[in-house]
């Protein structure tokens, strides 16, 4: 058993990981310092092109092209860029057991690693339906999105079915992102969820059934209002079919499942305060454990802006976080101090030839303006919510990058609105004036 020693430890090999290694990077952490532990076999990379450009036919994305930071437009951190800048990286590692009393580490090796100061970075793991002990969930082809691995395995599996059958199991991000690129890949598709319209958690109905009607138009079968209960497998254990709720079932080549993830708290029970699912922490994402940061997925932090508590499951968060956490250490140790983190929710998501954003809070009423026509080549819509007589959240498909920015400053200004029916006549304009 081998132990080592570090000034910080990033645990985690995910966006926020890479993240706060080029912030450390540029803050000019010293050689031997720091170390990067992740259980994966590569270095971070951007965890949203292999729901996208990593599953294409044609000019698929594969690393090194979208190592961490190249999706906000930074430094791409190769393996070899971690040596350079004197960052140990320590791959394919898991951590079985934390101490944060003793500020110490140890890997399923036995291996011990002692730090100075802690960010934990350890995001979200997908649930999986042999957790709810769904009858034939073990059987192969039923596949998961949530590391490279399974990347991979999504990969080798179109190549394996080509022009084959596939059932999508959820309707959120996952579910809708998935089932453009397996449709792209010629596959035959069928999402099943639930709810009584996709996105739920983000989409109001009027939303959804654009999306709805688009994927419909490009072949997409959708099925919704109840579950997969269970699966039949061929002699060989590959799946074959899947049984509903409802009593139908589907012949599939492939299954892919998007149902949601939890964060990877467990390391950590009973050592820190939690809240909300994920490890409490303050603007600066320091946990109730002295030299305990946590980021990304994990963090339960103060969304300044509406005055309350909330975790983030979303990539920017998990770049913005781990920058303001690294920045707040560092600031620290020279007596100074940073600004708290004034964080302006945002997600997006691209598919087909779609592409959304929103930012801000899905409350209150909400209204819809423009062309929502899935018809159309080019639609261009979008919605905004209003909440108190003030526009709190903004949506737009098709949005123009001067557009995306409109919305970003009305969503954080929260700017009164006259009624919902002046909000659906001015459309985007009513954004561009703030």
């Amino acid at each position: 058993m081998a132990e080592k020693s570090f000034k910080y430890i990033i645990l985690g090999g995910g966006v926020s990981a890479g993240y706060a290694a080029k912030e450390f990077a540029s803050q000019g952490v010293k050689p031997g310092e720091l170390a990067v532990i992740s259980k994966e076999a590569v270095a971070p990379y951007e965890r949203p092109a292999l729901s996208k450009g990593y599953l294409f036919p044609e000019g698929a994305a594969r690393l090194p092209g979208f190592h961490c930071c190249v999706g906000s437009g930074g430094e791409k951190l190769l393996p070899e860029s971690y040596k350079q800048k004197g960052i140990e990286l320590i791959l394919s590692t898991e951590i079985v057991k934390a101490d944060l009393a003793a500020k110490s580490l140890v890997s399923a090796a036995g291996d011990v690693f002692k730090y100075e100061t802690l960010i934990i970075a350890t995001g979200s793991t997908v649930l999986r339906l042999t957790d709810f002990g769904v009858k034939g969930a073990d059987s192969k082809n039923i596949l998961y999105l949530r590391e490279i691995d399974d990347a991979d395995k999504v990969v080798e599996a179109i190549q394996a079915k080509k022009g084959g059958k596939a059932v999508v199991v959820g309707g959120g991000y996952i579910g809708l992102e998935l089932s453009a690129a397996l449709r792209i890949n010629n596959f035959d598709v069928t999402m099943v969820f639930p709810e009584p319209w996709c996105m739920p958690r983000l989409f109001t109905a009027d939303i959804a059934a654009f999306y709805e009607t688009y994927y419909t138009n490009k072949g997409v079968k959708i099925i919704k209002g109840t579950v997969a209960s269970g699966f039949t497998a061929h002699p060989n254990g590959e799946v074959n079919e899947v049984q509903l709720k409802d009593g139908r079932s589907l012949e599939a080549d492939i299954v892919i499942v998007g149902v949601g993830a939890r964060p990877l708290t467990a390391l950590f029970k009973g050592q820190v305060e939690e809240d909300k699912g994920g490890i409490k922490t303050d603007a600066f994402f320091k946990t109730s454990v002295p030299d305990v940061y946590a980021v990304g997925d994990v963090a339960t932090f103060p969304l300044k802006m509406y005055g309350d508590m909330r975790r983030v499951e979303h990539v920017d968060h998990s770049r913005k976080s781990a920058e303001q956490a690294v920045k707040a250490i560092k600031a620290a140790e020279g007596g100074g101090a940073v600004e708290e983190y004034d964080y302006l929710p945002f997600f997006y998501s691209r598919s087909f030839d779609l592409s959304w954003q929103f930012y801000g809070d899905n409350v209150g009423d909400s209204v819809l303006f423009g062309d929502s026509n899935p018809s159309n080549p080019k639609p261009r819509f979008g919605a905004y919510w209003v909440q108190d007589g003030k526009v709190v959240g903004a949506f737009m498909e098709g949005g123009s990058g001067d557009e995306n920015k409109a919305l970003a400053k009305v969503a954080k200004a929260r700017p009164a609105a006259e009624s919902l029916e002046d909000l659906t006549k001015q459309g985007i304009s009513f954004a561009a004036k703030i």
